[in-house]
């Protein structure tokens, strides 16, 4: 009896886990693509500054007024300077500056650099410099008076590429290895300036592709705020919604940020708007004025925070709309990984009938405008920089009955990507609208829009637990838009669907076929045509000539361009196999090979190629390249058999039954000689050249999914058996020469096991993962399985692999 009672509180106390406040790494709030992606890095809603997938501030804010007191329930206040020595963001300068290494004392006082030369910051390489610099080493003195020294904290206002070494009036502050691409705010400490002469003292070494530099100083003002903090209660992530509840003294607020991502609906998952729905009511029996401020920072629209934008406020279609985007509108003029877009106009439309006051001004001068009750008038601001757009709406006299109103937020990136030599539009453009008749369309559609999402966040979550357990339908929920939005949907101008990927965080490559791979679960989950958007760039490569190798190309160009490979090298078996299976598994999810058969020609090129080369790796390059290159690899090899049997079953679909029995043979013949080369005992090694090794083998799932039969089960309950004796307290290690390992091959692992209790043990140490991570970054699939910390990416499309399980009950295929 006393076993049951402890059975039944550890089962309730498991429940109030699941139940509680859901935990992320980071918290999807807006997100339709790579460049229009917005976050919360924090458990809090409003303890942070909300960012850009990359960690780059795109700041939305929110207050809500209750009678007479304020409470922030978004974002975090933000701080205001004062400039002691400007930037030249703020006011040109120049400095004394040499590119030849001087005497040890160049950074005291008493130096004299008279034979320096005197240069306009900034200094660079790029066409924003104003001094050139293309050097390897950059040594810059500046001097400056402070008449008066006050008691204020400041702070080094600091961009540099690469390696830095700051000193003031002698003395060290701040090294740093490495760059970054926006202005940084490093403490001083107090006692290094003083009343007087003072000097700033900087060695910047380029070590490797842009130089940059340029400083300032500034001193923080202190804020005297009287805007309390709305306590939050719960925040609630699925599919399409994060939700948040606050109570704000005498009123609760609901926060609901959907981004309507049904994929069911590709022309709806392609218009890149969503909703923010705000819902109050009064917690007690009396009646509370309330109205709301939320305001979205135009950082959203900019790579830098220096650009300048313009921003308007315009009524069209029954809405009271916000605009902003930069002034240069750079079109498709940059490629890079950590890059934000700075082209396209950002906006924020709020219903007529709501009856919205929306104003323009700078960041520091947003909240302060609430605060007073004194709006600016204008209904344009030109060439400024970091401007705010706010929003005021009145729910007027609130008692216990909630009161709902809801804003859109979009972006019109005007081009998304270029396409061999062609930019592309986004496709909500096809029709010729403008981007205003689209906030009218999701305005018009907002009920029923809504009532969709909350019903598939509902069945996503059902199907899931039902797959794999509460644990694993949380990480679904918490994958599902991450996945999404690291992709854009287009059409090529052959009329091809295209949905392109980014690899976040990973060089930034498009279309990527080893991120294509582990994402394709969930594409082949909910709408299979996504995955051929994902395969079509591929297959034009080489079948418009411009890729000539028998081998698929590793990816299609540098997001936004996708104008051929530019990773550094090929991974000839990897990528054959993935394009042979994910074909496969497009013919198995549409029930017909017809999308094979329009590739036919290449898929058998690829094919003969693995045919040749795939059994045995050479000492080649696969999706982990970040582990290296390893010859004679088991698990590539294991790619490549199923990708022949993936081959050798389509075939059969298309009555080409020679070829069919042919490769279907070879596939066969493979896999045995696999098992007797790989095995080592109660496992089977990582190469088949040192017994002394293992790893996981998840390329061995598709022979399970597509059912080929290949490998009998024994040798999939003989790995599993193996890597329960291998986790650690963050999960499975990929494999013997590291602890890290990638969240999305363990699920595909655990997906051989045989009993719902086996998967679900390869599952708890990733929701320990999610849960506990101190990387607070949107959720990165490569991390250390001892520490949970991050070891690299994050917000990538491959966490869609997290529905592979679900993919296999949807197929049949259970445990």
């Amino acid at each position: 009896m006393r076993k049951y009672y402890l059975l039944i509180l550890l089962c309730l106390f498991s429940f109030i886990e699941l139940n509680a406040q859901d935990k992320a790494p980071a918290y999807p709030l807006i997100t339709h693509d790579t460049y229009f992606s917005i976050w919360s890095f924090g458990n809090e809603l409003n303890q942070s500054v909300t960012k850009h997938w990359t960690g780059k501030n795109q700041s939305l804010s929110g207050v809500l007024k209750v009678d007479d007191k304020f409470y922030r329930f978004l974002g975090a206040e933000s701080k205001e300077y004062k400039t002691i020595l400007p930037a030249s963001d703020e006011k040109p300068y120049e400095a004394n500056y040499t590119f030849e290494q001087p005497a040890q004392s160049w950074v005291t006082n008493n130096f004299s650099d008279a034979s320096w030369k005197k240069g306009t910051a900034p200094f660079g390489d790029d066409k924003s410099a104003k001094t050139k610099w293309n050097s390897d080493d950059l040594y810059y003195r500046r001097k400056f008076t402070i008449a008066k020294l006050s008691a204020g904290k400041k702070y080094l206002k600091l961009n540099h590429d690469d390696d830095v070494d700051v000193s003031i009036n002698g003395k060290s502050i701040y090294k740093k290895t490495g760059w970054v691409h926006e202005y940084i705010y490093i403490p001083i400490e107090e006692g290094i300036l003083k009343t007087g002469e003072n000097l700033l003292s900087i060695h910047v070494k380029n070590t490797a592709g842009g130089r940059y530099l340029d400083a300032g100083i500034v001193e923080e003002i202190p804020q005297k705020s009287t805007i309390d903090l709305a306590k939050q209660t719960n925040v609630k992530v699925e599919a399409t919604t994060t939700k948040y509840s606050f109570t704000c003294g005498a009123v609760n607020l609901e926060v609901t940020f959907t981004s309507p991502l049904l994929l069911n609906d590709i022309a709806l998952t392609a218009r890149p708007i969503s909703y923010i729905t705000y819902s109050v009511k009064a917690n007690d029996t009396q009646k509370h004025h309330v109205d709301l401020h939320f305001s979205a920072s135009t950082n959203i629209a900019v790579n830098t925070p220096d650009q300048a934008v313009t921003a308007k406020r315009t009524n069209v279609n029954k809405l009271s709309i916000l605009s902003a985007g930069t002034v240069e509108q750079p079109v498709l003029q940059k490629k890079a990984d950590d890059l934000r877009i700075d082209w396209g106009y950002m906006y924020i439309a709020v219903p007529e009938q709501f009856k919205a006051t929306q104003y323009i001004n700078k960041q520091a001068e947003s909240l302060s405008s609430f605060l007073g009750a004194k709006y600016p008038a204008t209904a344009e601001v030109a060439n400024a920089k970091e401007l705010n757009l706010s929003s005021i709406i009145s729910f007027g006299s609130v008692g216990s009955n909630p009161v709902e109103k809801y804003l859109m937020m979009g972006y019109d990136d005007l081009k998304s990507v270029e396409y061999f030599g062609q930019q592309l539009s986004p496709i909500w453009k096809k029709s010729g609208e403008k981007f205003e008749t689209q906030l009218a369309n999701a305005d018009k559609d907002y009920e029923s829009i809504i009532k969709k999402c909350n019903e598939f966040n509902a069945k996503l979550y059902a199907d899931a637990e039902q797959a794999g357990g509460a644990e694993y339908a949380k990480l679904c929920e918490l994958a599902y838009r991450q996945s999404i939005a690291a992709h854009k949907i287009i059409y090529a101008p052959n009329g091809d669907i295209l949905f392109l990927s980014k690899e976040n965080f990973s060089g930034g490559f498009i279309n990527t076929v080893d991120v294509t791979y582990p994402s394709a679960p969930e594409y082949l989950l909910y709408n299979p045509e996504l995955l051929t958007g994902m395969l079509n760039g591929i297959f034009y490569y080489s079948e418009s000539g411009k890729w000539k190798k028998p081998y698929p190309a590793h990816d299609l160009g540098t997001y936004p361009f996708a104008n051929g490979q530019t990773y550094g090298e090929d991974m000839p078996v990897e990528e054959a196999g993935n394009m042979i299976i994910l074909t496969g598994a497009i013919a198995k999810a549409q029930g017909n090979a017809k999308y094979a058969e329009k590739h036919w020609a290449t898929l058998s090129i690829w094919a003969d190629y693995l045919s040749k080369e795939g059994f045995d790796p050479a000492n080649q390059l696969c999706t982990d390249d970040f582990a290296g290159h390893l010859a004679r690899n088991a698990n590539l090899s294991v790619k490549a058999i199923v990708a022949l049997a993936a081959y050798a079953q389509m075939a059969q679909q298309l009555g080409e039954n020679d070829e069919a029995a042919k490769y279907r043979n070879i596939a066969l013949d493979m896999a045995k000689k696999w098992q007797e080369m790989a095995n080592d005992g109660d496992h089977y090694a990582l190469t088949f050249n040192d017994k002394n090794t293992w790893s996981q083998k998840y390329n061995l799932v598709w022979d399970k999914l597509l059912g080929l039969k290949l490998f009998p089960e024994s040798v999939y309950k003989k790995e599993i058996n193996y890597y329960l004796t291998k986790q650690n307290t963050f999960g499975l290690p990929l494999d013997s020469r590291k602890t890290y390992t990638k969240s999305d091959w363990i699920m595909w692992t655990a997906t051989l096991a045989d009993n719902q209790a086996d998967f679900q043990k390869f599952v708890k140490p990733i929701f320990k993962f999610a849960n506990e991570t101190e990387s607070r970054v949107p959720l990165n699939d490569w991390h250390e399985t001892t520490t949970g910390a991050k070891v690299g990416f994050q917000a990538r499309s491959v966490v869609g692999g997290y529905f592979i399980k679900l993919l296999a009950d949807k197929w049949g295929i259970k445990n």
